[in-house]
């Protein structure tokens, strides 16, 4: 097979990559004392398994091998087919993921493919014969077949390891003992389910041939997964990084760095995607157009693809985006923690950090005062695995829809998992932490109104086509002292701040630091005054018609509007939510005496926030002295990318597709059915989205943000198609989102007792 992105260097040494490394230096005593630390650091935070527990992952896969070519013998004999094809029946299985790549810590579940010929179907025999054959052993539990998932599986346990199990059935009426799935060839005639179920291989093993030191990825990549965790930016779902997109990372780093150690690779990477210009996109090897047709990644000819904020592409054909979940929030998070861990890296250097304050958690529940509450339930546990499955690939649309309604002003960072009252069986809570856009002048009193962003996020959640009887679903805002206690550990609410950690002492930095430069601006502005004066008087003789038309078109478009709009809000019009623990579905109309959700008009928290206050342009490098020249030449141009063309401002407004459009195969529910499950109060469910739908042109109408950058809605992971319908009549005479905020009201207080 032709591996593409090599080449030799001058040196004799072979190239791995589409660019040249940006340096080929190697490991220095300082880089081998520290690595050996951080080898150590992992180990002792029991990041490797034991001997015992990888030989039982070797006899499970081995078992399970035995399983699948039993099945397929089983099912050819089944089909009528001669005996010479009986007896040459077969089926693989492949692994992939963390366990292929070497990283896979204790009690990981193992990703697996069958690989199976033409006449094994997926759900007749996979998930009909296969099925039943797992269901009689004794050695398997948990069995769960997901066969309408975006990549069908099979999840369950063998011998108490996990397994996910994904099919591939290929145009070959015998599988071969060799088989090389590699070859492009192996995709001809294969269907959209196959492509997508063979794809976690092919990339698997193509990152691990496109590595120039196998041992040294291994410690960098279970670093920076390690790393991704603490700092809470670990879920592909979520728009963070996953563990494909955390590898494609780490090995575009060892090929700029071919010869450093480990301890070198983790600073490089902070410095390297600290600088880097997104929206271009990361790459192992050149994107091969391929002879079979299928779709690839092309900003130059795909619509869609010009509006991912942070490609990173996987290196098999067909090469896709891996991150097409990232929002501009999460940019601006993941952006922030590359920072972050730049600088404790010069730190580390400097002798004033160590690895325990890179890995430091982050203190998600100290670092905003408003958040976001989604309670979801079902009645059983399978019920609830399949109900959380779909809500959580539904989460990303409500940040994206909250982003877009508000025009980016405020900001959501959603908690990479869930979280479960033991009081409360089968129920499962997710939190957003939210806050202001930060350096935008704000206004006092102004609050923002999100009830009917949430109403049109439930709503799309509750279309769901296997919804069934107790699944249900509730949003609500809560401030930080009303947080339960169950998502601390131990179920203990620490009676104060976590301690002093690296980030609220640079918190602090940061505020004296404003406070100095607002002290010189003050300075500054006595010098100016007499310009100021001036000024003024030539302001002054301008017509009143003049500067009104002049301060209009000066306005962002956000501004502009609501200028406009002033007039048509009534102050009356109140948006809240109601909270009930006992009644999970129901949202209420509170009035206005309840709490609002308020932003103050600062920049920080004023009780000595954890959070970074300020703003990361993931476009402009940072200066850092630290490097030499030669690498920061290499550095600035592999940055730069090829496809700096292809940022959204660069093309016209692409038409609006929200998450539902994959029409066809699956049916929304009726709005009456939907609503059985809330009539339990009716006086509570008069703002009901059947009655009052609030998808309209003006709410969901494609937006620039203030960012420049445009949010797309389009399917994650796990989709359910929906049939094309005629939209409800919307309501007449109700304002939207505007400036004179409202607000999605807070939790009633009774929750927390």
């Amino acid at each position: 097979m032709v591996i593409h992105g090599l080449s030799n260097l001058s040196n004799g040494q072979q190239r791995l990559g589409i660019t040249e490394p940006i340096s080929l230096a190697g490991p220095t005593e300082y880089d081998v004392i520290k690595t050996r630390e951080l080898e150590k650091y992992l180990q002792d935070a029991g990041l490797y398994e034991s001997q015992e527990e990888a030989v039982v992952r070797e006899e499970v896969l081995g078992r399970l091998d035995q399983i699948v070519k039993t099945w397929v013998k089983t099912i050819s004999h089944a089909k009528g087919l001669n005996d010479q094809l009986v007896h040459e029946a077969n089926a693989k299985i492949f692994t992939f993921g963390s366990y292929r790549l070497g990283v896979h810590g204790p009690g990981a579940d193992i990703d697996t493919l069958c690989v199976g010929p033409r006449h094994a179907t997926r759900e007749e025999d996979f998930f009909g014969e296969l099925h039943k054959m797992l269901l009689e052993m004794p050695q398997v539990t948990e069995l769960h077949p997901v066969p309408d998932a975006h990549v069908p599986v099979m999840k369950f346990k063998f011998n108490g390891i996990s397994i996910d199990l994904l099919y591939a059935r290929l145009a070959l009426w015998v599988i071969p003992e060799d088989l090389d799935i590699s070859q492009d060839s192996i995709l001809q005639n294969a269907d959209e389910q196959t492509v997508l179920s063979l794809n976690g291989c092919r990339v698997t093993d193509q990152v691990l041939r496109l590595v120039p030191n196998i041992q040294n990825f291994h410690t960098t990549l279970r670093c920076m997964r390690f790393w991704a965790k603490r700092r809470g930016v670990y879920s592909n779902v979520s728009g963070f990084l996953g563990g494909i997109n955390l590898a494609l990372l780490v090995a575009r780093i060892c090929q700029l760095y071919p010869n450093a150690l480990p301890n070198m690779l983790v600073s490089r990477f902070f410095r390297v995607y600290t600088q880097w210009r997104w929206p271009n996109p990361v790459m192992l090897c050149a994107i091969e157009e391929g002879s079979l047709g299928l779709p690839i990644w092309d900003p130059r000819r795909n619509p869609r693809d010009r509006y991912h904020l942070m490609p990173i592409i996987t290196p098999a054909y067909p090469c896709m985006n891996s991150t097409y979940n990232v929002t501009s929030s999460t940019l601006r998070i993941m952006s922030q923690e590359f920072q972050r861990g730049s600088e404790i890296c010069e730190e580390m250097e400097a002798g004033d950090a160590d690895w325990d304050t890179l890995f430091e958690r982050y203190p998600f529940f100290e670092a905003y005062k408003n958040y976001l509450r989604i309670d979801i339930a079902a009645e059983n546990a399978d019920d609830l695995r399949q109900w959380k499955g779909w809500v959580e690939s539904r989460l990303r649309q409500l940040t994206l829809k909250i982003e877009r309604h508000t025009y980016g002003m405020l900001q959501c960072h959603p908690h990479p998992g869930e979280f479960s009252d033991k009081s409360r069986p089968f129920h499962h809570c997710y939190f957003m932490g939210l806050q202001r856009k930060q350096g935008v002048p704000v206004n006092e009193g102004e609050q923002f109104d999100i009830r009917l962003t949430v109403d049109e996020f439930k709503h799309s959640v509750n279309a769901y086509t296997l919804l069934k009887p107790g699944m249900g679903i509730h949003v609500s805002h809560v401030k930080r002292r009303n947080i339960p206690n169950f998502v601390f550990p131990g179920g203990v609410r620490p009676s104060h701040p976590s301690k002093i950690t690296w980030d609220s002492k640079r918190s602090s930095e940061l505020r004296v630091s404003g406070q100095n430069g607002q002290a010189e601006m003050s300075q500054g502005a006595v010098s100016g005054a007499d310009d100021g004066r001036k000024r003024k008087r030539s302001e002054d003789n301008m017509d009143d018609n003049s500067k009104v038309s002049k301060s209009l078109t000066s306005l962002t478009p956000f501004s502009r509007e609501v200028h406009e709009d002033r007039t048509f809000i009534s102050a009356s019009s109140t948006c809240s939510v109601k909270f009930d623990e006992t009644e999970v579905n129901n949202m209420g109309d509170q009035k206005s005496e309840k709490p609002s959700l308020q932003f103050p008009s600062g920049d920080s928290e004023t009780n000595g926030s954890l959070r970074i206050n300020r703003e990361l342009d993931p476009i402009l490098p940072v200066t850092d002295t630290s490097v030499s020249k030669e690498e920061k030449l290499s550095s600035d141009k592999i940055i730069s990318g090829p496809y700096e063309a292809h940022q959204p401002q660069a093309f016209p407004e692409e038409p609006e597709e929200l998450e539902d459009n994959n029409a066809g195969s699956n049916q929304v529910r009726e709005n009456g059915r939907d609503m059985k499950r809330d009539n339990s109060d009716s006086s509570i469910s008069k703002l009901a989205v059947s009655e009052h739908p609030v998808i309209s042109k003006e709410t969901c109408s494609t937006q620039l943000c203030t960012n420049g950058g445009l949010e797309e809605l389009e399917p994650a992971e796990l989709t359910a198609p929906f049939l094309c319908m005629n939209p409800a009549p919307l309501p007449q005479k109700k304002p939207l989102i505007r400036l004179n905020f409202t607000s999605l009201g807070k939790a009633s207080d009774k929750e927390g007792t």
